[in-house]
């Protein structure tokens, strides 16, 4: 056993937050500080072993002695709360970064990962008795930096899983073919870290790598079996590969919730050594499930801890509050950490900025929020927590356009984050007024005014188009059923709308004007998008003008040729939005006046969410 005070673990996810030294920062301290509380035991993210296998340039180092310091005031500082830390040493092999400088790259092929990366160099005795000790080194500096465990990476298609599984190692030596010589490296790895240290030791898997010819769970119950015979305190279980299938290491809300769970299951029950649940645990209802169902000893949450710090706080009962919901969207997490700006979160504005939170106001002011969007949402929410009274005016229905948002398919999660802003309201007794807020509503009798008044389709001047749907033909009753239908506008809106009509047998059309599709997407989520619509014969047509439509006949140029789509029953426009401030001009010089969300610019939920809780933070 792991001896946690209590069974929950938050999982190794990558923040970006180095300074490129590869050593603990104040962002890093205020990060894990703020989730320390209330769970048994926190994983850093991944560390690098050698400064020439980084997978950002940004990642925490365990490289080098110049890192202990750094490492000990992180552990010291999560200890305060009787909470464990455990090192997280991983060697990514062929997955090193290949656009990080100095950088190498060593496998146990030759070949490089199918998704992209660098052409790795297949290891000889040498490199495999360097990557050991790199591990051996690491393991005897997290012990020296105030570590209470240690975690070794043999999944999700980084080395060592590089040689357990048989679709990439096609080595011909005593690394090489047969099960038992396939795990021989981990193995080695394991028996070397435990000669230098007696910190208990997990090891973390992918029960199945989620492709033809891969590591499959037979295998890996055998695998675990020798890991417990071994004398591993724990395994950590979860699937897929970095390398080939990317959204079952990410736990993407495209795939299936569940799966990690049953892998596990399998594996607890196939040995007798404690079993990490992992994947996707975002709500109270997932935890019940695995602690009645399959037994869990221990339980690690990841990305949920990073939308609500306090969601084991509020399950344990010890935090009040409803969970803000993780939508398992990876745009904030994933997103932010490879545009280089570190973790963030798209319902959590507050993940980055762990160190300078919401303060009480000195001055009470009367506000109002024009919009109840998302940023309209937030900014209420969190200026009714700073102290100041709130009113928030909309004419119609509170969640604006993200209204919209969950009725794509695999989408379904997105649907949970309106009723939680909502709740929010109500719970903070803020005043919501449902009717279209005029100038004599709020000159004298507010102090500022915030508005988040969103944006509004753009519109197409195009000879012939006198009929057309936006985004709200996903709606039920929108909906068409075999149908040709022209989407005009290749961006993430209409590839959610594509999605959204291929199931209904409707013939797809879509047009960009500019070169590639989905270019806003979050890469997960806009690679299977593509993939199901290729799958599904949709045409695509880039670089195209629409000239003019007659009847069903549609005129386009692509790339200065003519072409025409005939037959087309149902025109869709999606070519983006522009900002709509009604009041802007009768309010300004009244009083004081904010504009945020897509009022200002429009953008996606992350800048709009992050936008009301600026001006909020601000006023």
């Amino acid at each position: 056993m792991l001896n946690l005070k209590n069974p929950f673990i938050f999982a190794p996810i990558k923040t970006g937050y180095s300074d490129g030294s590869g050593i603990v920062t104040e962002k890093h301290l205020a990060f894990y500080n703020r989730r320390a509380k209330y769970l048994g035991a926190i994983t850093p993210e991944p560390f690098y072993l050698d400064k020439g296998l980084r997978e950002l340039p940004t990642q925490l180092g365990i490289d080098n002695d110049d890192k202990i310091k750094g490492l000990k005031k992180l552990t010291d500082l999560i200890h305060q709360y009787n909470t464990k830390v455990i090192a997280h040493l991983n060697h990514p092999g062929r997955m090193a970064n290949p656009k990080i400088p100095g950088n190498y790259y060593v496998s146990s092929t030759h070949m490089p990962c199918e998704n992209g990366g660098a052409m790795p160099r297949k290891m000889n005795a040498a490199d495999i008795r360097k990557a050991i000790d790199l591990f051996v080194n690491a393991a005897i500096r997290a012990e020296k930096s105030g570590f209470d465990l240690i975690e070794l990476q043999f999944g999700h298609g980084y080395l060592p899983a590089q040689f357990i599984s048989p679709f990439v190692n096609n080595r011909d030596d005593e690394y090489g073919g047969a099960f038992e010589n396939r795990v021989k490296f981990p193995l080695d790895i394991l028996k070397a870290v435990k000669e230098v240290t007696n910190l208990p030791i997990i090891v973390r898997i992918s029960g199945d790598e989620m492709i033809p010819g891969g590591i499959k769970l037979p295998e890996m119950i055998k695998f675990s079996k020798i890991l417990e015979d071994k004398g591993v305190n724990a395994i950590h279980v979860s699937a897929g590969s970095v390398c080939s299938t990317p959204p079952w290491y990410f736990q993407h809300m495209f795939i299936e919730k569940g799966k990690t769970w049953e892998l596990a299951k399998a594996i607890k029950t196939g040995t007798n050594i404690p079993v990490i649940f992992v994947g996707r645990i975002n709500r109270i209802d997932d935890i019940e499930k695995i602690k009645n169902d399959y037994s869990a000893e221990y339980i690690a949450v990841g990305r949920a801890l990073v939308a609500d710090p306090d969601f084991i706080g509020k399950y344990l009962t010890e935090v009040k509050g409803q969970i803000r919901p993780c939508l398992a969207c990876e745009q904030g997490c994933l997103g932010g950490v490879r545009a280089g700006q570190g973790l963030k979160c798209l319902v959590n504005p507050e993940v980055g900025e762990d160190g300078t939170p919401l303060k009480p106001t000195r001055q009470v002011k009367k506000i109002a929020v024009i919009g109840g969007g998302l940023a309209g949402m937030q900014a209420s929410i969190a200026l009714a927590e700073r102290g100041h009274k709130v009113d928030i005016y909309e004419k119609d229905k509170l969640g604006g356009q993200f209204n919209l948002a969950y009725l794509a398919p695999h989408k379904k999660s997105m649907e949970s984050l309106v009723p939680y802003f909502v709740n929010e309201l109500n719970s903070k007794k803020i005043n919501i007024i449902y009717k279209e807020a005029k100038s004599n509503d709020i000159i004298s009798k507010y102090d500022t005014v915030i508005l988040a008044t969103g944006s509004k389709p753009s519109a197409l001047k195009i000879e012939g188009l006198d009929k057309f749907f936006w985004a709200e033909i996903m709606m039920e009753e929108n909906l068409p059923t075999g149908k040709k239908v022209l989407i005009i506008g290749g961006g993430l809106v209409g590839v959610d709308i594509a999605t959204a009509l291929i199931p209904r047998g409707n013939q797809i059309i879509i047009t960009e004007l500019l070169d590639g599709f989905a270019r806003d997407m979050e890469m997960i989520a806009r690679e299977l998008s593509l993939k199901n619509m290729n799958e599904q014969n949709v045409v695509f047509s880039d670089h195209t003008i629409i000239k003019k439509i007659a009847g069903k006949t549609i005129y386009a140029e692509r790339n200065n040729e003519k072409i025409q789509f005939n037959d087309v029953d149902i025109i869709v426009i999606s070519i983006g939005t522009k900002s709509y401030i009604p009041l802007r001009d009768e309010l300004n010089n009244k009083l004081p006046v904010y504009t945020i969300g897509d009022a200002q610019k429009p953008g996606n939920a992350q800048n709009a969410i992050y936008d009301g809780y600026k001006i909020a933070k601000e006023l």
